[in-house]
C-alpha cells in the first residue's frame, strides 16, 4: 500500500475539499494523511510514497507558510514523487484554467526552489456569507470587476470535479 502525504494551504476550505475528493479517488490503494502546512513547520517526506500539495490563492498570492515550507523541504520534494496544485477564482475562466495559463502558476514557478513535475490548477469556491465583512466587500469587487457573481448571500462552488479526477487519476499514476 502506498503512503500519501496530501498538504494544504486553505482558507476557506475549498483546498481541502478538494484533498479529501483525491484521497477518496485514490481508494484503498493509498494510506493518506492530510495535513495542513501552516501547522506543519516540518516534516520527513522521505516516508512517503508520495507528496501532494495544494494551495489557495488570496488577493493574487498564495500563503507566505506554503513558500516557508517548500523553501525548508526543497530538497526533499525535488528527490519525492511530490506534485502540486493550486486553487483560485480565476481558474473559473476558460484560458486560465492551466499551469502553462494561469499567472499564479507561472508566478509560483517563478518564486519556488521547486518546479514540481505535476501541477494542476482548479476553480475554487465563492462563500460570501462565510466572510468577513471587509473580504466579502473586496472579493465582492474583484468579482464585479471580473464579471463574476457579486450576490453576498450565495456560496459558489466554481470546482470542476471531473478535471479534479482526471488530475487524481494521473498522481495515482505519477
Amino acid at each position: 500500500m502506498q503512503k500519501v502525504l496530501l498538504l494544504h494551504s486553505s482558507r476557506e476550505g475549498q483546498t481541502k475539499k478538494i484533498l479529501h475528493f483525491i484521497e477518496t479517488q485514490l481508494g484503498s490503494s493509498a494510506q493518506c494523511e492530510i495535513k495542513d502546512i501552516h501547522q506543519l513547520p516540518s516534516a520527513d517526506l522521505t516516508k512517503y510514497d508520495r507528496v501532494l500539495i495544494g494551495a489557495s490563492i488570496r488577493y493574487g498570492h498564495f500563503n507566505k507558510k506554503l513558500y516557508q515550507f517548500i523553501e525548508a523541504h526543497a530538497d526533499q520534494l525535488k528527490a519525492a514523487k511530490a506534485a502540486f496544485f493550486s486553487v483560485n477564482l480565476t481558474a473559473r475562466k476558460p484560458g486560465k484554467d492551466t499551469p502553462e495559463t494561469s499567472p499564479y502558476s507561472r508566478k509560483f514557478i517563478e518564486k519556488s526552489p521547486w518546479t514540481p513535475e505535476l501541477h494542476g490548477v482548479f476553480a475554487g469556491a465563492l462563500y460570501y456569507p462565510r466572510y468577513k465583512w471587509f473580504d466579502r466587500m473586496m472579493i465582492r469587487l474583484i468579482m464585479h470587476i471580473t464579471g463574476g457573481e457579486t450576490d453576498t448571500t450565495k456560496e459558489v462552488e466554481y470546482t470542476d470535479w471531473q478535471k479534479v479526477e482526471e488530475f487524481s487519476e494521473q498522481f495515482a499514476r505519477f
